[in-house]
């Protein structure tokens, strides 16, 4: 890795960490280049601006957050599909230390919504993909004969919140069995 690249991957690490400890609207580029050990103007060389090292940032976090990263419907069958289901959706929950500070990043790109429109955008059509995933997920499920054909909507719907949900109380410090929780939620919308 060249000299420019390890700067560039140090200046998204110390800016990623930043984000997370003290928010995108209280993190300066001084402070990244500060904790990078370079001088302010250095960041320019790699990131015309902070809106331009946000950008990249959001990109590179959110990029393969997509349902079908997640999830492949194909995958599913009739004596596999709650266990796919439940040991997927896990996988969309904080695990390690550094996936809190996603989520702090996260939350903080959430903070920035009214704020920012093309942030609100990506970020809707983020949860509107996992909506309409998990709207498909159950409705293969349907054809499967593993889900009852009732307010589809409405169980895709739960899913996505409560996911979202565990996920905050996680960032919050609350200790949950999320195990447990998103087990109890995937067989409420199966047979």
């Amino acid at each position: 890795m060249s000299k420019d690249n390890k700067t560039h991957q140090h200046i998204v690490d110390a800016a990623f960490q930043l984000f997370a400890e003290h928010g995108i609207e209280k993190t300066s580029l001084t402070m990244i280049a500060t904790e990078v050990g370079i001088t302010k103007p250095a960041i320019y060389y790699h990131f015309a601006s902070k809106e331009a090292l946000l950008d990249y940032l959001f990109d590179q976090l959110f990029g393969n957050y997509t349902f079908a990263h997640f999830f492949t419907i194909t995958d599913f069958t009739a004596d596999n599909f709650a266990k796919l289901l439940i040991e997927n959706g896990l996988k969309l929950l904080p695990s390690e230390e550094e996936d809190y500070a996603v989520l702090r990043v996260f939350n903080q790109f959430l903070l920035s919504v009214s704020q920012k429109e093309k942030y609100r955008d990506k970020l809707r059509l983020m949860q509107e993909d996992f909506l309409q995933g998990f709207t498909s997920l159950l409705e293969r499920g349907i054809e499967l004969g593993v889900v009852k054909p009732d307010r589809v909507v409405a169980k895709a719907h739960i899913l996505a919140l409560v996911v979202d949900n565990i996920s905050n109380y996680m960032l919050m410090g609350i200790e949950l069995d999320q195990r447990d929780i998103w087990t109890e939620t995937v067989r409420s919308v199966l047979k």
